[in-house]
């Protein structure tokens, strides 16, 4: 078995100060946060009105920048779903937060389902018409043409449990959208520690191209596309200058993620990665 090292030692800026290690697992290309906090005490780690996913919060510049570049960021996610998959009717949202996202499939005919498990999320979003749950287990076994994770799987206790459930409610043509990190990307490597996207202790898994490869690869999917999400380098890099020197600094953020996105251009290494895929039919 391969031993265990620590790659880094993590703050929890958003809420508990706390420290965690994030170490190397089993699988190649797969970190973990350690310790992991047990199931009954996660939701304190979620309890900030700065963790926008959760709220639909303009109350400040960097939740404003959040929510524009959300509106363009969901005509483009329909825009990939239907370019990969055109004649999508049935669409599950995993982790859909406040619900936007569900909100636009009445746009483009699609029918959508959401799981959230926050509370205050699930509430906002069945404000907006949404039928939303608050976990995968309460979804019917029904078959989705589409099923999206937009920056969820890092999240979740057991993502091998999530994906053998998925694989059971994707259509056997469906296609299956995760958006993750990349602890490999510049920004991550400039920022080290104090990279946003480690958001420890709320992201317990950690994840490069090749680990997400071999997970995908072991719950009978294929990638069949590789995506950027550019503005996401942009967005954590402005997050990661405040917890690095304590205040703002748009120039220097939009200059570090500028340089992720260039290097990202040769090395495939983005700052978050959405893998697109379907099952493997045996």
């Amino acid at each position: 078995m391969k031993e265990k090292c620590v790659h880094l030692i993590c703050k929890d800026h958003l809420v508990s100060g706390e420290k965690f290690q994030i170490e190397t697992t089993s699988i190649e290309g797969v970190l973990k946060t350690v310790p992991v906090p047990d199931k009954t005490r996660i939701d304190h780690y979620y309890q900030s009105e700065l963790y926008i996913s959760h709220t639909d919060s303009k109350d400040n510049f960097i939740d404003s920048i959040y929510q524009k570049v959300k509106k363009f960021a969901i005509k483009s996610k329909y825009q990939t779903i239907l370019k990969n998959k055109p004649d999508t009717k049935k669409l599950l949202d995993i982790g859909s937060g406040t619900g936007d996202f569900l909100k636009a499939a009445k746009h483009y005919n699609i029918s959508s389902v959401g799981t959230e498990p926050n509370e205050q999320a699930r509430k906002l979003s069945k404000e907006k018409g949404n039928i939303v749950v608050e976990n995968l287990e309460d979804i019917r076994e029904e078959k989705f043409d589409a099923i999206t994770l937009w920056h969820v799987l890092e999240h979740v206790y057991e993502p091998s449990l999530y994906l053998d459930k998925i694989n059971k409610l994707l259509d056997h043509n469906g296609i299956l959208l995760i958006a993750v990190p990349n602890y490999n990307s510049f920004d991550a490597h400039y920022y080290r520690a104090h990279w946003a996207a480690y958001d420890v202790p709320r992201h317990i898994w950690h994840f490069s191209r090749e680990g997400m490869k071999k997970i995908l690869e072991e719950h009978n999917f294929k990638i069949l596309k590789y995506q950027s999400l550019p503005f996401d380098s942009f967005y954590v890099s402005l997050l990661s200058e405040q917890y690095k020197n304590g205040r703002k600094n748009l120039m220097k953020a939009f200059f570090i993620g500028l340089r992720s996105n260039l290097k990202a251009i040769k090395t495939k290494e983005h700052s978050s990665i959405l893998y697109i895929a379907k099952k493997i039919t045996k």
